[in-house]
């Protein structure tokens, strides 16, 4: 299942890569069997879709000792590991419980796609089952719009799930294997009549919105020769964005690593901006009262504050100390942070001259219901800033997925600036029209169109995973039920 997601995405292996667990764990009476089988299909999956968390290492750049470093990178895996590992194992042992095959294809599915639910609450939330899908499978993903990750993954569960009990049943399995087949060729042929429908944007309402890559080594970003290659590429950028047309200019997340307030008006950039009158999307930091925040500013051709976005998902030891007040004393020596930077308001606006906008400042993109949330407060378009410089190439490729994926739930078109790469443009359809390469200055001039669309996903949200429970609720009932008449 792991090697399903970006970059290797050979996503036909999700399919089938939850068999042995759903077998082992249906077969199994042995409780500690059950929780050891999902530990190490959990290790599998999440460890190794998330190993590209060690790239943090080495973070002498930040002054961080090199032993140090190395301790922050393993700490930072091996929670995100056994977070995961602890999710495999709650399936595992919930699907025990269910005690004939109908029963576990209903409960399956439905205790997934809970604990996916349950997970993405925490901090420590990336990848559910639906991103080995994404970017590549875009037939698949317009089914997200019903109920957003959820659909998707409740429907690997359950195709698996049919795998796993045609194994179980021998003397069944010829006339088992044809119903997965069908079921496969159903959710691709309607996903792909899905994502023929016609946008219907209409053509004046195009904003040219040019995208700024940076490419910024981290390990220079902080320091004067960075400050001077970001102010210099930056300004470059946004004039010649703007000489090709562009309308707006978005930057990356920590475009400007300073507080804007009280430097930004002496730079070139702010020269340029106020010179040729063109709005720029603006990654840099904030106040926010005796703290600061990752923020993107929306300035006016007047360079002008027309409104603030700051980030509400935190990096976990990147950007905060989770349970400073309780144990900060012993994590924050994990931390290489001097000071913390705080969340944003929950049901803040991010205006633009254009119409609201919605926000995800890296991390977040793993966060639906969040970028929902803004959708559902009048948000016409998604604008996706990011920095990835400190990891592996697997990284910016999982964050194209998801960043694909929030554009299809959302029914928006979907602007992407990365410090060095992936930047991106994507349809409301998940068609990724630019990409960018990794680790290059590059500049690119493209069209979105504002849209008031809601899918069913930004109405209701993940209404599937209640919907499955109470499913799986008389499924129990029934099975009881007939239990007991046969006793």
């Amino acid at each position: 299942m792991g090697l399903a997601l970006a970059p290797t995405s050979w996503s036909f292996l999700a399919w089938g890569a939850l068999i042995p667990l759903w077998s082992g764990a249906a077969a199994s009476g042995s409780v500690q069997r059950r929780l050891l089988l999902g530990a190490l299909w959990g290790l599998g999956y999440y460890g190794l879709g998330l190993w590209w968390l060690t790239g943090i290492h080495p973070m002498t750049w930040m002054g961080v000792p090199w032993g140090a470093s190395l301790a922050i990178a393993a700490f930072a895996w091996s929670a995100v590991a056994l977070w995961g590992m602890v999710l495999g194992a709650l399936w595992s042992f919930g699907l025990g419980f269910a005690f004939n095959p109908y029963l576990r294809l209903i409960w399956g599915p439905a205790l997934w796609t809970a604990l996916e639910s349950l997970w993405s609450q925490s901090p420590l939330w990336w990848n559910s089952l639906a991103l080995t899908q994404s970017p590549g499978q875009s037939a698949l993903l317009q089914w997200t719009q019903f109920s957003g990750e959820a659909t998707l993954t409740a429907a690997l569960v359950f195709i698996n799930g049919l795998w796993a009990e045609a194994f179980l049943a021998p003397s069944r399995r010829r006339r088992r294997w044809l119903l997965p087949w069908a079921l496969i060729a159903l959710l691709y042929g309607g996903g792909y009549l899905l994502s023929q429908r016609p946008l219907g944007d209409d053509p004046k309402s195009g904003i040219a919105v040019g995208i700024i890559q940076g490419n910024i080594p981290n390990e220079i970003k902080l320091y004067p020769q960075g400050l001077a290659q970001a102010l210099a590429g930056y300004s470059r950028g946004y004039q010649d964005l703007v000489q090709q047309g562009a309308e707006a200019v978005l930057t990356p997340e920590g475009a400007l690593p300073y507080f804007w307030e009280s430097n930004l008006r002496e730079s070139d950039l702010y020269q340029q901006l106020r010179r040729r009158g063109v709005p720029v999307w603006l990654g840099a930091y904030g106040y926010q009262g005796e703290d600061y925040t990752n923020s993107l500013f929306s300035l006016d051709g007047e360079g002008e504050l027309i409104s603030r976005y700051d980030k509400v998902k935190r990096v976990p030891l990147g950007e905060y100390v989770p349970l400073s007040g309780l144990i900060g004393r012993w994590v924050s020596r994990l931390s290489p942070l001097k000071a913390q930077m705080v969340a944003g308001d929950q049901e803040q606006v991010f205006e633009t001259p254009f119409g609201a906008a919605a926000v995800t400042l890296c991390y977040e993109s793993a966060f639906s219901d969040y970028l929902r949330g803004q959708i559902r407060r009048g948000a016409l378009f998604i604008l996706s800033s990011a920095n990835n410089a400190h990891y592996s190439a697997a990284m910016p490729a999982q964050h194209h997925g998801l960043d694909v994926l929030r554009a299809i739930e959302n029914d928006r078109w979907l602007a992407r600036a990365a410090n060095t790469g992936y930047s991106a443009l994507i349809s409301p359809r998940g068609e990724t029209l630019w990409i960018s390469d990794l680790n290059r200055y590059q500049l690119y001039l493209g069209q979105i169109y504002p849209r008031e669309s809601l899918t069913p996903y930004v109405r209701w949200g993940n209404w599937l995973t209640p919907a499955l429970l109470i499913g799986a609720g008389f499924g129990w009932l029934a099975a009881l039920r007939q239990r007991s008449r046969l006793l």
